[in-house]
C-alpha cells in the first residue's frame, strides 16, 4: 500500500522546548553560512527531500519570536502551519498538539534544533509514501552526531535482522575521545560505543494510527506537567510489543545544538 502522490507530506518540527542548557532559542541560533537559523535549515532540507508542508509546534514563551521570524523570512511559497502546544507537558503532547494539521495521511516529525541533512529526511519521506501502514525511526551513525567533545545524551538503537526497532538504551554522558573513539560516563556497560552504532534523534515517521497511542499515553498520564513530561521516545519503547518501527539507516551527518559552545563548532 503506497501514499498517493498528490497528498500533502507533512513534518511536524517541535519547536515548543525552553532549551535550558543551551540558554536561548535553539531553533533560532544562526548556523548557516549566511545567518540562517536552526530551524530554517531543517525546513529547507525536509523540502528539498520531498516533503510539501511543514507544522510547527510553539510554546507560549518562544513561539511568538519564531513565528515572528518565520513570517518575515521564509518564503510566501512555503506551506507552513503553526499549532500550539498550551503547556509544556512533553514531546508526545507536542505531537498531539499538531493532530489536526496532519489529518489521515502518514506523517514524519523531528526536533527543531537537530540539522538531519537532506539525505535523512530523504529516507523518511520515501518510507512514508511508500509504506503507510509501518513506522520508522531514522538512525545515525553515532559518529555522524557527535559535534565537538562535550558530553551529550544518545539514544543507542537495537535493531533486529529486519531492521525493526527492538529498544532504544539511552546512554548519558556520552563524548567523542582526543585519541577516537566514544565512551559514556553514565556507569553502565559497555563503557566504551561503537561509532557506527546507530542512534536515533528524534526523526519519526508515524502512521495515523499512532495518534492512538500517543492519546493513550496522554490520558495516562493525568498529572502531566513541566516536571512530568511525556517523551515521545518512551511512549515508543512502551509500544514496541504492539506498534512497529523500520529502523532507516542514515548516511552523512546530523548535527545538533546542545551547549552554547556547540554553535561555532556547528557554524564551522
Amino acid at each position: 500500500m503506497s501514499q498517493s502522490d498528490g497528498a500533502d507530506l507533512v513534518l511536524v518540527i517541535l519547536a515548543a522546548g525552553r532549551a535550558r542548557r543551551y540558554g536561548g532559542c535553539k531553533p533560532l541560533a544562526p548556523v548557516g553560512p549566511h545567518g540562517e537559523a536552526v530551524l530554517d535549515l531543517v525546513a529547507s532540507d525536509a523540502l528539498s527531500a520531498g516533503f510539501s508542508a511543514v507544522v510547527l509546534v510553539l510554546g507560549p514563551s518562544t513561539g511568538p519570536a519564531i513565528r515572528y521570524h518565520v513570517e518575515r523570512t521564509w518564503p510566501g511559497a512555503v506551506d507552513v502551519r503553526f499549532a500550539l502546544q498550551p503547556e509544556p507537558r512533553g514531546t508526545a503532547d507536542a505531537v498531539l498538539s499538531a493532530a489536526e494539521y496532519v489529518g489521515d495521511a502518514p506523517y514524519g516529525v523531528c526536533n527543531a534544533d537537530d540539522i538531519y541533512g537532506v539525505a535523512g529526511c530523504t529516507l523518511l519521506a520515501q518510507h512514508l509514501r511508500a509504506h503507510v501502514e509501518t513506522n520508522a525511526l531514522v538512525g545515525y551513525r553515532l559518529a555522524d552526531a557527535i559535534v565537538g567533545f562535550s558530553p551529550v545524551t544518545r539514544g543507542i538503537c537495537r535493531v533486529d535482522a529486519k531492521g525493526r526497532l527492538l529498544g532504544v538504551d539511552e546512554r548519558r554522558q556520552v563524548a567523542a575521545l582526543p585519541e577516537g573513539g566514544f565512551v559514556a560516563g553514565d556507569g553502565l556497560e559497555p563503557a566504551s560505543l561503537s561509532g557506527d552504532a546507530r542512534v536515533s534523534m528524534n526523526l519519526w515517521g508515524f502512521t495515523p494510527d499512532f495518534h492512538k497511542v500517543l492519546q493513550s499515553a496522554m490520558d495516562a498520564a493525568s498529572d502531566a506537567s513541566e516536571d512530568k513530561e511525556v517523551l515521545l521516545p518512551e511512549v515508543v519503547a512502551q509500544s514496541l510489543g504492539t506498534s512497529s518501527f523500520d529502523v532507516l539507516p542514515a548516511k552523512g551527518r546530523c548535527i545538533g545544538v546542545t551547549h552554547p559552545d556547540d554553535l561555532a563548532l556547528v557554524q564551522a
